[in-house]
Formats: C-alpha cells, sequence, structure tokens
C-alpha cells in the first residue's frame, strides 16, 4: 500500500495547490484579505506535503521495493544506502517530484516573509508559483509517475499504478541500479545545485509579474527578490562548475566542459541570470531599463522550463540527458502559453515601465552594463541556435546534424574576451557620464603593469597571439580590481583614522554588493587561467602499450608496467586497473592507476582517469582498451592540460564572493524606519 499512499499524497498535494491558486486570484480581485490569507496557507501546506509523498519514495528506494518501476529502474541491491537516496534525483519521475519540492520549499519559505508593506504582490506571487507547481506535481501525477508498481497480467509484465483485473504483483529480484555516470560523488550534489537553482528563479519571475499584474512597475519587486537571484545565481554556477568536475573525473573527455547540450541547457538560464544581475543595478541606481530587467526575467523563467524540457524530454543525444519521455509536448506547451502571456503583460504596462532618466554617455557605468547584457545575450542566442539546430536540421531534412565544441568555440571566444574588457573598464567608468579620458586616466598604470607582465609571458612562457591576449585581459581584470580595492580603502584610511586592514574590512562590510561583485570578477580571471591553459595549451596523445613499453608526451614518459582485473561481488562491480610509471625529463614521479569499472546491474563502464595535478598542469590518463593475451596489450589516452587547477581554485573563491555579496543586509527602508524611531525617542517631549 506504500505506494498508493505516496500517489495519493501527491494528489493531494496536487489539489491543495489548485485551491491555493484559485483562492489567490480570488482574493486579489475581490480584495479579500481571508481568501489570501486562506491561499497562503495552503502554499505552507504543499511543503509538508510534498516530503511525506517524498519520504515515502525514499522508504521504497532504500528498502528494495523493485516491484516499483522506478525503483527497479534506479537501483540495485548492490548500490550503497546513500546512493539509493539519491538516485530519487537521478532518474526522470523522481527528478520531477524532487523539482515539486523544492518549489514547494521555496514558495512556503517567501509567504513566510513580513507582507505588510507589500500585501498587494502576496496573492499573485503565491498564483505564479502554484501555476508553475501544479505544472510539474502534475508531470507527476499524469505522466512521470514514481510510484507506479509492475503486475503480472494474462503471463506478461506491465507498469499500473492500481491493479488490473485478475492481475498480481510483480517483484523482481533486483533492479537495473543507476547508471555508473550518476555514481560518482560530483552527481551526488551536482543536479540538486542545478535544481536548487532553477527552482530559486521562481521566485524573482513570480515577484516580476505581480508588480506587472499590479502595476507596481518600480523597483521594489527588485529589491525583494535581490537575494533570491543572488543566490539562485550561486546554486545555478556552483552545479554547473561541480558538472565540469564531475566531467573532468569520469566522462574520459580530457576536459572539463565538452559543450554537450545538456550543460548548455544549464548554461543558457545562467548567462540571462547573469546579465539580469547586472541589469537590476542600472534600475536601482538610475531608474533605466525596467522593460529590459522584466524581458531578462522572463527569458531566464523560460529558459529554466526549456532546459529541465531538453533533458527529459529525450530530444537530445547527451551523455546525462534522461530517456524518451512523452513529457515533451506538455512542457512546450508550458513554456510557450507562460512565455507569451509573460510578454502580453509586459507590453500591457509597456507605458508604466519607461525609464526616469536617458543614459546620456556611451561610456557611463549604466552604458558598459547594458553593452555587457548585449554579449551575453549573443552567447546566448549561439548556445540556443547550437542546441536546436540538430532539430530544426531534421525537422527540414529528415537529418539530424550537430554541432561541436568548434562551432562554440570560434562563436563564442571574441564575445568573452570583450566581456573580460568590460570587466577592466566598467568598475573605473561613473554612472551618468564618463569620457575616455577619465577613463585612461583611471586605467592607464593597470594596462602599462598588464603590458609589462604579457611581454614577460611572452619571453618565458608562450608566443601564442591567443593566450597573449587572454592573458592580458586576465591581467588588466586582475590589476584593475586589486586598484579599486586599494583606492577605496586608502579613502577610507584617511576619512576614519584606521589602519589599511581595518578600513578594507569594514569598507568591505558596509559595501558587501560592489566588493562581493568584485572578488567574483577576481574568481572568474582565476577560472579563465585554467580555462585558457586547457583550451590553447592542452596536448594528448594514444597508443596501445605491451608491458615495458612508453609513450611520451610533452616533459612527461608515461610507461606501462602491468594490469589486473577483479570481481567484487559485493559491489557488483569488475575493476580493471592498469597501473604506469610516469617520470618526467627522465626523473621518476611516481605511479598512476586508470581504470574501468564495469558495473553487473546496470551493464555499464564507467572511466577513472589517473590524474597527477600540480598548479602548472595535469597529467591525465585514461585506460581505453585492453588485451587478454600474456603481453597484456593495453591502450591509453594522455592528456596534459596546463594550468588547469586554477579552474577549480577560481571555483571557490567565486563561491566565497556569491556568498559575501548575498549575505543579508538591512532593508534601506526598515533601517530608515529604525533611525527615525531612534532619534525620536531621544528627543524629549513638551511634558517633559
Amino acid at each position: 500500500m506504500l505506494p498508493e499512499f505516496g500517489y495519493g499524497i501527491a494528489l493531494v498535494s496536487f489539489l491543495v495547490a489548485l485551491y491555493s491558486l484559485i483562492t489567490a486570484v480570488y482574493g486579489a480581485t475581490r480584495k479579500s484579505t481571508s481568501m489570501v490569507e486562506s491561499a497562503r496557507r495552503g502554499m505552507l501546506l504543499t511543503f509538508p506535503l510534498i516530503s511525506i509523498s517524498a519520504a515515502t519514495l525514499i522508504y521504497l528506494l532504500v528498502n528494495n521495493h523493485f516491484e516499483v518501476s522506478f525503483v527497479y529502474e534506479v537501483t540495485s541491491r548492490s548500490m550503497p544506502t546513500y546512493l539509493k537516496v539519491t538516485a530519487w534525483w537521478g532518474g526522470q519521475a523522481g527528478s520531477l517530484l524532487f523539482w515539486s519540492w523544492l518549489l514547494a520549499a521555496f514558495t512556503s519559505a517567501v509567504t513566510l516573509r513580513k507582507w505588510e508593506r507589500d500585501f498587494e504582490f502576496l496573492p499573485w506571487v503565491i498564483a505564479i508559483c502554484s501555476v508553475t507547481l501544479l505544472f510539474f506535481l502534475g508531470m507527476v501525477i499524469f505522466y512521470e509517475n514514481p510510484f507506479t508498481r509492475f503486475w503480472l497480467v494474462n503471463g506478461n509484465v506491465e507498469p499500473h499504478m492500481f491493479q488490473p483485473a485478475l492481475a498480481t504483483v510483480f517483484t523482481p529480484q533486483d533492479g537495473n541500479g543507476l547508471n555508473p555516470l550518476l555514481r560518482h560523488p560530483g552527481m551526488v550534489i551536482h543536479p540538486p545545485m542545478l535544481y536548487l537553482g532553477f527552482v530559486s528563479f521562481v521566485i524573482p519571475y513570480a515577484f516580476a509579474m505581480a508588480a506587472l499584474i499590479t502595476g507596481r512597475t518600480d523597483d521594489r519587486w527588485i529589491r525583494l527578490t535581490r537575494r533570491w537571484s543572488l543566490w539562485a545565481w550561486l546554486f545555478l554556477s556552483f552545479g554547473l562548475v561541480l558538472g565540469g568536475r564531475w566531467a573532468y573525473d569520469v566522462l574520459g573527455w580530457g576536459g572539463y566542459w565538452g559543450w554537450d547540450p545538456v550543460e548548455i541547457a544549464a548554461f543558457m538560464p545562467w548567462l540571462t541570470g547573469t546579465a539580469f544581475l547586472h541589469s537590476v543595478m542600472i534600475q536601482e541606481k538610475r531608474g533605466l531599463l525596467k522593460h529590459w530587467n522584466m524581458i531578462l526575467v522572463i527569458l531566464t523563467y523560460a529558459l529554466v522550463i526549456f532546459g529541465t524540457f531538453l533533458t527529459r524530454s529525450g530530444v537530445l543525444s547527451s551523455v546525462h540527458a534522461f530517456a524518451n519521455s512523452p513529457i515533451g509536448p506538455a512542457f512546450m506547451i508550458f513554456v510557450s502559453s507562460t512565455f507569451i502571456t509573460s510578454i502580453a503583460l509586459v507590453i500591457y504596462r509597456w507605458p508604466t515601465l519607461h525609464g526616469e532618466t536617458e543614459m546620456k554617455s556611451m561610456l557611463s557605468r549604466e552604458a558598459l552594463f547594458l553593452l555587457n547584457n548585449l554579449l551575453f545575450m549573443s552567447v546566448l542566442v549561439i548556445c540556443f541556435w547550437g542546441v536546436m539546430f540538430p532539430l530544426v536540421s531534421e525537422l527540414f531534412t529528415g537529418q539530424k546534424v550537430t554541432v561541436g565544441p568548434p562551432f562554440y568555440e570560434r562563436a563564442t571566444a571574441p564575445i568573452f574576451a570583450a566581456l573580460m574588457f568590460l570587466m577592466g573598464v566598467a568598475p573605473l567608468s561613473a554612472w551618468g557620464h564618463s569620457t575616455l579620458k577619465t577613463l585612461g586616466r583611471a586605467m592607464w598604470k593597470s594596462a602599462l603593469i598588464a603590458l609589462v607582465v604579457t611581454v614577460i609571458l611572452f619571453a618565458t612562457y608562450t608566443q601564442n597571439i591567443i593566450a597573449l591576449i587572454g592573458f592580458f585581459l586576465i591581467a588588466l581584470v586582475l590589476l584593475v580590481t586589486a586598484q579599486e580595492f586599494w583606492r577605496g580603502t586608502r579613502a577610507r584610511q584617511r576619512a576614519q583614522n584606521e589602519n589599511f586592514f581595518t578600513s578594507l574590512t569594514r569598507l568591505m562590510g558596509r559595501n558587501r554588493r560592489r566588493y562581493g561583485g568584485y572578488i567574483i570578477h577576481i574568481s572568474m580571471m582565476l577560472m579563465a587561467i585554467g580555462i585558457l591553459g586547457i583550451e590553447v595549451f592542452q596536448s594528448s596523445t594514444q597508443g596501445e602499450l605491451a608491458q615495458g613499453e612508453s609513450l611520451n608526451i610533452a616533459e612527461y614518459t608515461v610507461k606501462y608496467r602491468e594490469l589486473a582485473s577483479w570481481d567484487d561481488q559485493g559491489k557488483g562491480v569488475n575493476f580493471t586497473r592498469a597501473v604506469v610509471d610516469v617520470y618526467e625529463n627522465g626523473i621518476y614521479l611516481g605511479e598512476l592507476t586508470p581504470r574501468i569499472d564495469f558495473y553487473f546491474d546496470s551493464q555499464q563502464n564507467m572511466t577513472i582517469p589517473g590524474n597527477r595535478s600540480t598548479f602548472r598542469d595535469d597529467l591525465y590518463i585514461i585506460l581505453v582498451d585492453w588485451q587478454p593475451t600474456t603481453a597484456m596489450g593495453a591502450t591509453f589516452k594522455i592528456y596534459v592540460n596546463p594550468l588547469v587547477n586554477w579552474l577549480w581554485i577560481g571555483s571557490m573563491l567565486f563561491l566565497l564572493g556569491v556568498i559575501f555579496a548575498a549575505w543579508p543586509d538591512r532593508d534601506p527602508a526598515e533601517e530608515t524606519s529604525r533611525r527615525g524611531v531612534t532619534r525620536h525617542a531621544s528627543q524629549p517631549s513638551a511634558a517633559d
């Protein structure tokens, strides 16, 4: 009865969400506070309800209920308990329930805030979130039900939710097990991070739609959702980084990013979300780009749903897309209808979204931020076209023609270079008006030092022109950002008569958003060093070796020593491991052990490279194949990835920068009110 119980609770959650939607809209249109409050309480109820349904599914997963088709598909007896739990989001149906659970949690958290100043937003925020929640719960209930059981019907095994006539439950002895690629620790964390990012962006979208519906189109909705947007961006960014690390460790690409369609599906909302975070600052500071900000948040929401569709419909060929599914048309209808409705609302409110000032200088900070946004949108167009081209080609020619990494790299490299240059220029520009003369005066020292660094690299490291341009831009951004920290700290030090480190700490603490952004810029430049290293300087070779033979690459010699293969019945895995000795310029460095793990339950391999990491480079060795002969010949593919570890160092700093920028500040209005109360309390009354 547990599957029926879990399904029944999910169905009740769907009905409660539907109730919240109806009562929220009714309460808003009839101005009924009691109905809005009822909708709010209904929304709060969805989270514990979906939690019960999710807990039921986890119980079934952990306790090997293979009569449930989802449990059979994603678990096996040989899997450890923690992997059985993470199988919740490792399969199609479970991931949709996980999405619903997160959205219910976030929406409940939003409805618990204080709404006195913004009560007109509340019913519409509930309504928009309810629509999204209803869609994903509907996918669980009507399309991808994780509680369906196997039934023996006239000698055939069939999946049904409820017992057919004259049928008995069929329980397989073991399950298929989770895809080995999803058993890596990075994949335990990577999908939840992406889901957290996706779902968090629903909240800013809901507030934006509430602002359009109510006609309250000032920047209050932006201030209310600023932290949500930052945390959403953090989760999505960190999810992308974890996915890159997973790809580097498991897929055998020899790199962290292969322009895989599913990678791009998560990257596209990151692009619009990044543009949105930059653009909202212009609206807050200058009252500009209100139309643009609405369009960006709508695009981000649409791309979140669209990315979810791409990975779950089976339309993409990818190493980590889900199997074919009937939910594709429903996703497309939902994405299209919500996008069209949202744009219609923007058009309806268009006159009220005009800017409060005008952009008067093409070199002002707001103009450079706008250019930054347009560059992000250019990358988005390239990514969208690259992902959709196989579908378009199949539609018109009957053949699915894919585009590979060279297309994306050639098309996006100049744009990313321009974005890096803007990171160096924009912090030095002023709001309202800047000139070439003022910008030149502010950045000439940093540019000169960056040029000197580039010349030194030319003389000592590389003569590759692309690499030198990249290193110049990286140095420029790092120096300009350091200059901003120095200037701000020195100014405060002179004004407050503090020591340097006290001034720096207090300056950053009182301007978290600005200096958190600078930390993020620094982290991105460190990541750029790693990206530049692997994209420009990576070298590779492949060869079949007999025992005792060697392969040479760069300054390394890799000598094949031995190979062993054995079964671990407790884990249900066959391990095949090679041992190779590594030398650099004739000096012995140690051994590496690349291997291939074959999982009996899923009948699939997982490649585990041998990797030696330093700040200078990674030596990355893959066991491709082997011959079970007396000579024990084996085929290896070897990469040398210079500077790649700066990517992971930069990603850690990136995480700290976003947390620093998103750390809670007092609401300015509340702070003003608090100070007013303090001043009033300190003044003597007439009676005194």
